[in-house]
Parts: C-alpha cells; structure tokens; sequence
C-alpha cells in the first residue's frame, strides 16, 4: 500500500510508519516536525495543518491514510485535500470520547458519546479534549464516508517509546521490586494495549477496508493480574499491598497521572467503565494483543537511567514509602 500517516514522529504514529515499512509499504509522513523525528525509510513532508491549504504540499494518492488529530479543524483540512484521493481513512480517537465512564462492559457502537465541540481547545480539559475527538469522528466519517472510515477508539496505550511516563513509572517501580503499593482492590479493571499491537491493527485494518467504531484497547485484566505481569516482566518479585482508595484521596494522591499520582488508577465507582470495556468486537475484527510481560520487559530495555526517579508521574520513593507506612499503622 502507499501509505500517509497525518503525524508519524510521536509514539503510536511512529509505530504505524515503522511497521508500515517493515512490511514493504510506501510511507509518507507529514507532520511540523517539531515534536519528534521521522522514522527512517519513510519520506517526511513538512506541514502546517493549522493552514488551510497546509496538506497541498503532500502530492499523490494514497491507499491508505491514518490519522491522529485532536483538532477538528485539522481533520476538516484533511477531508478537504484528501477525501477525492485516499482510499481508507482511519482516524485515531479516544475512549475520553464516552460519556458514560462508571458502566463496566459497554461496546463503541451503542456506548454514549460526549456532545462534538468543533471549536474548543482539545489541551483544555480532559472533557474538551473528549469533545473535540467526537467532532473529529463526526467530520471523518462525514469526509471520508461511513464504508471508508475506521474509527478507533484508543484506550491508554503503553509501552516503548510512550511520551506520557505513566506506564514508565510502573515499570521502573517494578524493577525494584518489594513492597509495592498497590491501588485499590486485586479484582478492580485495568485495560491497556501494546503500541505495537495498536499499529499492526491499524494496518490490518487498511489492509482489508475495515470501516466502522471500535475501541482500541486490550481486554481487562485485574489489578492482581496487571501487578503479576509487571513482575514477570520486570524480573524482580513484588509484594502489593492494597491500599483503599478512601486513604489514597485523604492523603492528597492524585488519580490517573502528575506528580504524587498511581497512575492507570481512577476513583470508583463513578470510572469503573473506563478501563473494563467489552472489546469482544475488536478482537473479532483482529486486534491481537501481546503478553504483558513482554511489554514491561521492552518498555525497562527501552529506559536509559534506570536509576533516574520521574517525577512527572507516580509517587517518588519517599512518598511510597511513607504512605505504606501510614496505611500499615492504620
């Protein structure tokens, strides 16, 4: 196939262009360049997508095109130079686009979605950035057509090369392996997919015309399974201890990610949807996910000082240490 990925220099975008070329494709990526290096072997084409007339620099037909924005009007560029000569679209969206985020168990196609917000900054808010996602789902599908355009609906997507660190950090706490404290209870949801595996579905479903929504995430496991699994993969054994969410909150530790967070951890029951999805669809429409082991075990071989704490994310090693201590003395 010939190939456009709208970005390919950060984390998922750079996935599809190197496994698009791995397997023979022509890969033109176009993005600023600002915020990451073009993958080698693909052809980089510079520009501006806040122009209207930005993407008249990317000449030619395409088979296939993939893209990333956040901002509806990049998606209506997109449509505006590309609809008359690409064949498949998919646009990556978010599972932040749901409204509903306390059901367990919802599939894309009936799961409610957040009003679209055309004009909203997507770096606002979590809520703006889910809005604008639903926009740009609405001018994809609406561009590109309903049988040409899949719409995938990513969850939290980890491994080498993630620009976040909230995965990191439980990957470079696994390393050191001990007592770890664990968030909530061994049975809570936690759902999360490999880059690698989010980008051979992306080109699988290039491949064969896949069109529709779909949620792009891996099955849920449970905190238990997910704790286990970053031990085999970091290779040094741990001990959770559970810790409630009620002490979490009371001693100022921050849901999700930033600084004195447990990332990948969200407050219930009002998130016990977002990362407990029935993906049932997207396994069947191809989605093959990998070992959790195997991607802490790449994700540790891709951190250069492990010795380094980030503080961007998670509880530093005092922090930890000091709230095991509080929770055990009850």
């Amino acid at each position: 196939m010939k190939m456009l990925v709208l970005g390919g220099t950060v984390f998922l975008g750079r996935a599809v262009a190197r496994q698009a070329l791995a397997r023979g494709h022509d890969v033109v990526c176009a993005a600023r360049g600002e915020s990451g290096e073009p993958v080698e072997g693909a052809r980089f084409v510079r520009v501006d997508r806040d122009d209207p007339g930005g993407l008249a620099a990317v000449a030619g037909e395409f088979d296939a095109v993939v893209d990333v924005a956040r901002h509806p009007h990049h998606v209506r560029h997109a449509v505006d130079a590309l609809a008359g000569r690409a064949g498949h679209y998919t646009f990556v969206s978010s599972g932040s686009a749901y409204a509903d985020t306390a059901t367990p168990h919802q599939v894309a196609p009936s799961a409610p979605l957040l009003p679209p917000d055309y004009d909203a900054d997507p770096r606002a808010s979590a809520e703006s950035y889910g809005r604008c996602k639903v926009a740009c789902e609405r001018l994809a599908v609406g561009g590109f057509g309903a049988g040409r355009t899949f719409v995938l609906r990513a969850g939290m997507i980890v491994g080498p090369e993630d620009p976040s660190g909230r995965f990191e950090y439980w990957v470079r706490r696994a390393a050191r392996g001990g007592e770890v404290l664990a968030p909530g209870g061994p049975d809570d949801a936690v759902q999360l997919v490999d880059v690698r595996d989010l980008a051979d579905w992306i080109l699988a479903a290039a491949g064969s015309g896949l069109a529709g929504a779909f949620d792009g995430i891996g099955a849920p496991m449970t905190r238990r399974e997910f704790h286990r699994g970053l031990a085999e993969g970091a290779g040094a054994p741990q001990a959770p201890t559970w810790v409630t969410q009620e002490f979490l909150l009371e001693h100022g530790v921050e849901p999700w990610g930033g600084p004195r967070s447990l990332p990948f951890w969200l407050p219930l029951p009002q998130y016990a949807g977002f990362m407990d999805r029935d993906v049932t669809a997207s396994i069947a429409a191809g989605l093959r996910t990998r070992p959790l082991a195997e991607t802490v075990r790449d994700t540790l071989g891709a951190i250069r000082d492990r010795s380094h704490i980030d503080t961007r994310n998670g509880l530093g090693i005092d922090e930890e240490a000091e709230l095991l201590q509080e929770w055990i003395a009850g």
